[in-house]
């Protein structure tokens, strides 16, 4: 007999199948649990949060395990630590969508035929979750508790400091509208009637919709149709709307469907009020074809020449581009990126300076109940929240202090920062990054600028990108020691106008007494430079020619204001956008009027030669020009007062303070100190109106600026350069322009004396022939428009041109003005 083998059983395998219905209870079970565990913690934080806030921050895992401290939280140590990781470092409040969605899956896996499965309820839920944060956050900004928690905190600040207080709130509403429009998805079309209802009693005149329609064709209105016909002592039939009938279906006979376009009926109606009696007949004619086709009498369409014939007399809007409308703005490839060289603040820098400034407050008992650090380019602002009862001054005294434990130079106290309700410190970083023109004129703030003469002027400490508009400030001062990056800015302004604007748009004055720095500009001469005619080179360098373009600048200015008058235009807005428009003739010498931008990059050497003869034009021009077009950009080294004097000031709004060595130079641009205590490298602060902001300048190399310069000398120019009105200077006059019969009575003596101690004084006039000062200024004004002596040295005495007497008597023969 054959043995028969045992068959060795396999034991059987644990496999756990995921759809057993089993296993799909128990997961449901267990989220339906946890979202109740995670619903108690929530609502005992809201009642617990302040005693175990302390405890939870300086809280680790291993002394969760050990039970070294004890938590108030109804759910143990466990809940506080999970309650405190949602509400302080989540999404604060809204952290009860949490256990909404944990126990929506549980009876969904429950009971799957009651919960039936909402596409994207979990997306809705995070979303509105973030949103409500966010609101929150801002509502209850500076709060103790944590209402929309540190993902709350972080997106309200970066889209405040993007979007503003108002924008934010306008934010806020236009995602409620959407939300109401997703969710509920209103009938709006209920309230077209609204008014109608309510005030058709009270009217006098029916504010039905009135539309036309044919009279001929047998179209009518059902019985049942909520819009009634009507016939109109015009000719012609309407449609009133009858609410009686609302909801009712509009049924035509025929089986006809009709358009109502109330807008185009209502145009047909007005142009037919207009019209003379005899040509009040109107015909309209049915377009509708019936079964039994268009009518035979009826006269054709007419032809698309006889439809727009009326139109065809419209001309096209004057475009200023056209005579270069092949011409394009340079683009940001021609700048160099320094992204490899952005430098990212270390974590452990910003702690341990934290932890200084706490440290140094409480070493002169400030306690402090908040601080926060927004990481700018250059600089970190610190901003703090003091305790109640502390003193403003006290913190603000303390600002060498502060810069003692930090080792740090720059810092810089603001207190309070402006419609936050916090002091900011200002601390440098140990590694700087810079800001380059590329990343600032790519960015989408500059391209969709919707501004008259938009400038990149670069980052703020935020890190945000700063547009401000030339046209707005009207005018900009710009002063700093030397080497801090006021040529750097001058560039980085130029460009940005070179990138947005047009040659026919803008024009350039660029003045520059050190002669090297604007030099690469020359190439721009017609494109976008203007000079005065007869000009060697089209930037100015000599003093005597920067006197004669201020004093023609002056003449356009009082050109364009009579231009202006002529309009009946307040500014050259209104203006251009009239002649564009075609209703400015130019037979009546009516033209396109672009910006014109004086550029001076050293003011303070014309100061010291020319003096008066320079203050006064730009004073004028400062005043009066904005309306115009005409917008001054000053820069200078020497922010002293006589450098920048009070009428300058005056007249300059908007002022740029890059780095300067003493508090006195800081008030004197920005009329308060801070610009001492920049740390240079184009850090500046801009003051426009009552604002101080401190921004990281853009930074373009001299290649960069020449490479921009060259890609717009490629293209085709200007077959002229665009020439400012002619100014004929003293100098013209000496021949022609001196009048002898009005020349002063101490003219001779003045002159002899003058010749005799060859010394051009006024005061010397004034003491050796007894006269007034004002007296005396004329006989020296005379003086020079006859030749005898020079112009204006400032303090120096002026130049004699004669040398002797015998040449100063033969000089007086032939004007014959011998005494």
């Amino acid at each position: 007999m054959t043995k028969r083998r045992r068959r060795k059983r396999k034991a059987p395998a644990f496999n756990i199948d995921l759809d057993d219905i089993r296993i799909q209870r128990i997961m449901a079970i267990s989220l339906i649990f946890l979202a109740g565990y995670l619903f108690i913690a929530f609502i005992s934080y809201l009642f617990t949060w302040h005693i175990d806030q302390d405890k939870v921050l300086d809280f680790s895992w291993v002394a969760l395990l050990s039970n070294e401290h004890e938590m108030a939280n109804w759910i143990g140590n466990l809940g506080a630590v999970v309650s405190n990781m949602f509400f302080y470092w989540g999404i604060g409040l809204s952290s009860f969508i949490v256990p909404v969605i944990f126990a929506y899956w549980g009876l969904r896996r429950l009971q799957p035929s009651k919960f039936e499965k909402r596409e994207n309820l979990e997306s809705y839920l995070v979303a509105g979750g973030i949103v409500t944060a966010v609101f929150l956050e801002y509502v209850f900004s500076g709060a103790s508790f944590s209402w929309g928690g540190a993902v709350g905190e972080v997106i309200c600040n970066w889209m405040y400091s993007f979007l503003g207080g108002v924008g934010l709130f306008a934010f806020f509403v236009f995602i409620a509208i959407v939300s109401v429009i997703w969710f509920l998805n209103p009938e709006w079309h209920d309230l077209k009637y609204f008014d109608f209802r309510i005030f058709r009693k009270k009217a006098q005149t029916s504010e039905s919709t009135v539309v036309a329609v044919p009279q001929s064709g047998g179209n009518s209105f059902s019985t049942n149709s909520p819009f009634e016909k009507v016939e109109s002592k015009e000719g012609f039939s309407e449609v009133r709307y009858n609410p009686a009938m609302e909801g009712e279906v509009v049924q035509l006979e025929n089986e006809r469907q009709l358009e109502f376009k109330v807008e185009e009926a209502a145009k047909k109606r007005a142009k037919l009020v207009k019209k003379e009696p005899q040509e009040t007949k109107l015909e309209i004619k049915d377009t509708l074809q019936g079964e039994s086709g268009p009518s035979e009498d009826a006269d054709p369409p007419p032809m698309d020449n006889e439809i727009t014939q009326e139109n065809s007399t419209e001309t096209e809007p004057y475009d200023p581009t056209m005579d270069l409308s092949n011409f394009k703005n340079p683009t940001a490839d021609l700048l160099d990126d320094y992204n490899e060289q952005k430098i990212e603040v270390d974590r452990k820098e910003l702690e341990a300076n934290k932890d200084q400034i706490i440290n140094t407050l409480r070493n002169y008992k400030i306690e402090i109940t908040k601080i926060r650090a927004t990481i700018g380019p250059t600089v970190t602002l610190y901003e703090i929240v003091p305790a109640p009862g502390v003193r403003i001054s006290k913190i603000k005294n303390l600002e060498d202090d502060i810069a003692l434990s930090l080792a740090a130079l720059g810092i810089r106290i603001i207190a309070p920062i402006p419609g936050k309700g916090t002091i900011g410190i200002e601390v440098p970083n140990k590694k700087k990054q810079i800001v380059s023109l590329k990343e600032v004129l790519a960015s989408e703030k500059f391209q969709n600028a919707k501004m008259d003469l938009p400038l990149g002027l670069g980052k703020t400490i935020s890190n945000d990108v700063f547009i401000a508009d030339l046209a707005k400030m009207p005018h900009l001062l710009i002063a700093g020691a030397t080497g801090q990056g006021k040529s750097v800015g001058i560039n980085t302004i130029l460009t940005s106008l070179l990138f947005k604007k047009h040659p026919s748009q803008i024009k350039l004055v660029l003045i520059d007494p050190k002669k090297v720095e604007l030099f690469p500009y020359v190439k721009l001469v017609k494109h976008y430079l203007a000079y005065l005619p007869g000009l060697d080179e089209p930037i100015v360098t000599d003093t005597t020619k920067v006197v004669h373009t201020f004093n023609s600048l002056l003449i356009e200015m009082d050109e364009r204001y009579n231009l202006l008058k002529k309009a009946r235009a307040r500014n050259i807005k209104e203006y251009n956008d009239k002649f564009v428009s075609r209703k400015l003739n130019p037979n009546n010498g009516h033209k396109f009027m672009p910006y014109i931008i004086l550029v001076i990059d050293e003011f303070a050497d014309l100061i010291m030669t020319a003096g008066k003869e320079i203050e006064l034009p730009i004073a004028r021009l400062a005043q009066l020009s904005r309306a115009v077009g005409i917008h001054l950009i000053i820069a200078t080294q020497r922010p002293s007062v006589n450098i920048i004097t009070g009428v300058i000031k005056a007249n300059f709004p908007a002022r740029i303070g890059f780095k300067v060595t003493a508090k006195v130079d800081s008030r004197t641009i920005l009329d308060t100190g801070g610009a001492d205590r920049l740390i240079g490298r184009g850090d500046m602060l801009l003051s426009y109106g009552s604002d101080l902001i401190r921004l990281q300048c853009a930074f373009i190399d001299t290649p960069e600026v020449e490479r921009v310069i060259d890609f717009i000398d490629e293209q085709q120019s200007y077959p002229i350069p665009y020439l400012l009105p002619e100014y004929s200077g003293d100098e013209d006059k000496i021949g022609g322009g001196f009048n002898v019969n009005e020349i002063d009575s101490n003219f001779v003596d003045a002159a002899r004396l003058v010749v005799q101690n060859q010394h051009g004084s006024t005061s010397m006039i004034q003491r050796r022939l007894k006269l007034g000062y004002n007296r005396a200024g004329r006989i020296m004004d005379q003086l020079e428009a006859a030749g005898i002596v020079g112009g204006s040295a400032g303090s120096k005495p002026r130049e004699v041109f004669m040398h002797d007497e015998v040449e100063l008597e033969r000089y007086l023969e032939d004007l014959a003005i011998r005494k």
